[in-house]
């Protein structure tokens, strides 16, 4: 009895230290002072106030435009590459995977002065463009892993038997490699998407004129004061994170119960 006490105890302290930070946030975000730390009254100004804040709006139209372009271009770029390098055997193979992890577990500082110094050297002028590179770079390591992990587990002689059906090698890929690891290459989009839309440390180094990022744009306001329509526009995100998360939770337990039943 002591000993599940103590561990629900555990575990809740353990969830209260990882959500308390959020549920303060947007807590005051319904906060009628223009201060985080004074509660004054209930509001819902800063939602209206939000939609009226022209150069965080456009903060966070760079930050969308930049994450989705970056993530679609390394979901695609590192989804291939993970079956080349799974499929394919060549001299230094395991070299390459190695080196895979260096730009995940070196520090960002060191990645983003990295960049910097080549768009420097290549006379690239910084903006957009070279932000997005930026993510793209730092994204496709983690989808490659992501991809990989799912066709290490997949059956090896799948393919053979394809082949030995008929199909090609495109059908091969489009048809069998790819819905296999569907969960994969989801998981590294999804990553890849989490990590690009709240980087500050590579945005810091590659962005331009006009394209200054949310992340970028709330760490500028910490100097100043962080006004509670940012802990508003952080609510919605986090809401619809929410949303987003739960659809994907209902359709891996409908497809989880549809092989279940299929099985049976």
């Amino acid at each position: 009895m002591k000993k599940n006490l103590f561990k629900n105890l555990y575990i809740f302290l353990v969830f209260l230290f990882l959500y308390l930070p959020i549920l303060v946030l947007v807590f005051y975000s319904f906060n009628d002072s223009n201060l985080n730390v004074v509660w004054k009254g209930f509001t819902f100004k800063w939602y209206k106030l939000l939609f009226e804040n022209r150069s965080l709006l456009e903060a966070l139209k760079n930050t969308l435009i930049v994450s989705v372009t970056s993530t679609f271009f390394s979901t695609i770029i590192g989804t291939l590459s993970a079956i080349g390098l799974k499929k394919a055997e060549f001299k230094f193979k395991k070299v390459i995977n190695d080196l895979l992890y260096i730009p995940i577990v070196i520090p960002e500082i060191v990645l983003g002065i990295a960049l910097l110094s080549i768009f420097t050297l290549t006379k690239i002028e910084l903006g957009m463009f070279t932000l997005i590179l930026s993510h793209i770079a730092f994204s496709i390591p983690f989808v490659i892993i992501s991809v990989r992990g799912v066709l290490d587990s997949l059956n090896p002689h799948l393919d053979d038997a394809c082949r030995d059906l008929g199909a090609s090698e495109f059908k091969t890929l489009w048809y069998v490699t790819l819905p296999s690891c569907a969960s994969g290459i989801f998981s590294g989009a999804l990553l890849a998407f989490t990590l690009s839309l709240d980087d500050v440390i590579i945005s810091y180094f590659t962005a331009g004129p006009g394209s200054n990022t949310l992340p970028l744009k709330i760490y500028s306001m910490i100097k100043s004061g962080i006004t509670p329509d940012v802990n508003a526009l952080s609510s919605i995100i986090l809401l619809i994170t929410i949303i987003v998360l739960t659809i994907s939770t209902i359709i891996e337990i409908r497809k989880i119960k549809r092989s279940v039943n299929y099985e049976k």
